[in-house]
């Protein structure tokens, strides 16, 4: 069934081209708009078909009808599914730790994307698994995944992710990380601070510290794999059970690291939308044990 969108043009589009009108206002890329072009009743004005090139009408109901799009295979898996928020066009869940987003070799039926297939099939719905945001298989929290295209392009680069992590060491107020990141000569995985690499710019701030452990939480300016992890390894604070940057698990089988909140402006309804996930009780009881020690 195809996924529908609806807008009322604004007095400032009022007159201009509805190729305008649908780039700029409704956010729709080049590559869409040429798709829809396609569709008969693809891009509809009050009821009748509008062209690219025709000027929209302040106060008119504009209609979109996205493409009907088949899904690639993801074998359905039964599993408890943690649904923070869904509505037509997002689903956002709280993923436990130990648990890929997506299906890989050695992971086949135990990722989210086997129970959102599920999941999604026990509504009668069907849609391509697009997961905004790709959390490490360790890493627990809020997972956001886009149900169209039109969605995924929406919220890309626009959804502010705050995360929560455990670690080693002593670390008081608040600071940036500002170091480019890059691959490990000797690794495929393992990044480190490289002065050819990306830009990667951490914000970071503790909520509580001791001499064993601090628990901090982290804003991201840009979006780089292993980027917290990677950053707090740089400052001599490895995350809690990341042995890969310089942990330990004496305490804990993962790195203890959360992504807890989420806010966003809503796709369609552009309605400033704020998500969270407590922490998981692996990291909560650390922290806790922790805080009634004396």
């Amino acid at each position: 069934m195809a996924e529908i969108l609806r807008f009322i043009v604004p007095e400032s589009f009022g007159g201009k081209p509805a190729k305008w009108f649908l780039k700029d206002f409704c956010s729709l890329s080049t590559r869409m708009i040429t798709l829809l072009k396609r569709e008969n009743e693809g891009i509809m004005m009050n009821g009748k078909k509008l062209r690219t090139v025709d000027p929209v009408t302040a106060g008119a109901e504009v209609v979109i009808r996205l493409p009907e799009e088949a899904p690639s295979f993801i074998e359905p898996v039964s599993g408890e599914t943690d649904v923070v928020f869904e509505d037509e066009f997002l689903l956002v869940l709280n993923k436990p730790p130990q648990m890929p987003v997506h299906p890989v070799k050695q992971h086949q039926t135990d990722t989210l994307a086997n129970r959102v297939a599920f999941y999604a099939g026990s509504k009668g719905e069907s849609y391509v698994f697009r997961a905004l945001n790709r959390l490490d298989r360790d890493t627990s929290g809020l997972v956001m995944i886009c149900k169209n295209k039109f969605t995924a392009f929406k919220l890309k680069n626009a959804v502010k992710k705050t995360y929560f992590a455990l670690v080693h060491g002593e670390l008081r107020g608040s600071g940036t990380v500002s170091a480019p990141i890059g691959l490990r000569e000797d690794s495929k995985m393992v990044r480190r601070v490289l002065e050819e690499g990306a830009p990667a710019i951490t914000h970071y701030t503790a909520i509580y510290s001791s001499k064993e452990f601090s628990y901090i939480k982290c804003v991201l300016e840009t979006g780089k794999t292993h980027q917290i992890r990677c950053h707090m390894a740089h400052l001599g604070h490895p995350l809690l059970g990341d042995d890969l940057y310089g942990g330990t698990r004496e305490q804990i089988a993962r790195q203890a690291l959360h992504c807890g909140e989420m806010v966003f402006r809503h796709p369609v309804s552009d309605e400033e939308t704020a998500l969270t996930a407590p922490l998981p009780e692996d990291m909560a009881k650390l922290l806790k044990n922790n805080e009634k020690k004396p």
